[in-house]
């Protein structure tokens, strides 16, 4: 039989491990959303990927870039390397790994120039209507000092309602830091160091995914994390550091030990 081939796309969910002759990180994919009748719906899986320094350094990825790209790997799956190595469900061995580009930041600034362009031509035609009123007006005087009377009241409110809206938006900007309880600082997320004991563990799948369900009706991490206040090594919540990092936190709260 031929060996089955696989291929994987999305951003690393752990953290770049260096070997002698290769690298491996972790990724993972959800399950399908709806099973035939009859089976359980399937959950995420995990895998933990093996690439050749060689290979690696070719696509020009980095520890701190590969958590953010979106990377296709094609290889075939192992079950014969041992799980501090593998912490993930099943070891792919890749064959090609390459960097697909960010299609919603080109669609997005392709709308954003449409958008302006449109606006720019928006304005050009607003102001050729205003001169042409201008000039058949112009006979009359009293209608267009009403005018301009009327221009003026219309955009005293515009003036008014934006520092309004602005006061009505800074206090929810405020509120949006929810942490949870116990928790005595925020810090950037990269400035944590995971010691290689935690990242030879595999934490429990379900409990993960329990906590990344929290995350997402909350918007915050149901316990802060422990690290060492000057060093920034974790302590304890390397589940929780996996969650943040699966869903992209900027800062995570924490305790110091």
């Amino acid at each position: 039989m031929m060996p089955h081939k696989m291929t994987l796309t999305g951003s690393a969910t752990g953290p770049l491990r260096e070997y002698d002759r290769y690298v491996a990180f972790d990724m993972r994919e959800k399950g399908s959303p709806s099973a035939p009748k009859g089976l359980k719906k399937s959950t995420f899986i995990s895998y933990t990927v093996f690439v050749a320094k060689k290979a690696f350094n070719k696509t020009g990825l980095t520890k701190k870039s590969i958590m953010h790209e979106k990377i296709l790997v094609q290889g075939e799956p192992t079950l014969d390397i041992p799980i501090d190595e593998c912490p993930g469900e099943i070891g792919i061995i890749c064959f090609q790994i390459t960097v697909l580009p960010n299609k919603n930041d080109k669609e997005a600034n392709d709308s954003n120039d449409k958008k302006e362009a449109k606006q720019e031509v928006s304005k050009a035609q607003q102001e050729i209507a205003a001169t042409k009123q201008v000039e058949k007006q112009d006979p009359v005087s009293q209608p267009i000092a009403k005018e301009e009377k009327k221009d003026a009241e219309t955009v005293q409110p515009e003036v008014k309602k934006t520092p309004v809206q602005e006061q009505k938006a800074a206090p929810q900007k405020k509120q949006q830091p929810i942490q949870p309880k116990g928790t005595k600082d925020v810090v950037s997320f990269e400035d944590i160091i995971v010691p290689e004991a935690f990242l030879k563990t595999r934490p429990n799948p379900v409990k993960t995914e329990e906590v990344i369900e929290f995350v997402k009706r909350t918007g915050h991490l149901d316990k802060p994390l422990t690290i060492e206040k000057e060093s920034k090594i974790l302590k304890d919540g390397y589940r929780r550091y996996i969650v943040a990092k699966t869903v992209k936190m900027d800062k995570v709260p924490v305790v110091y030990a």
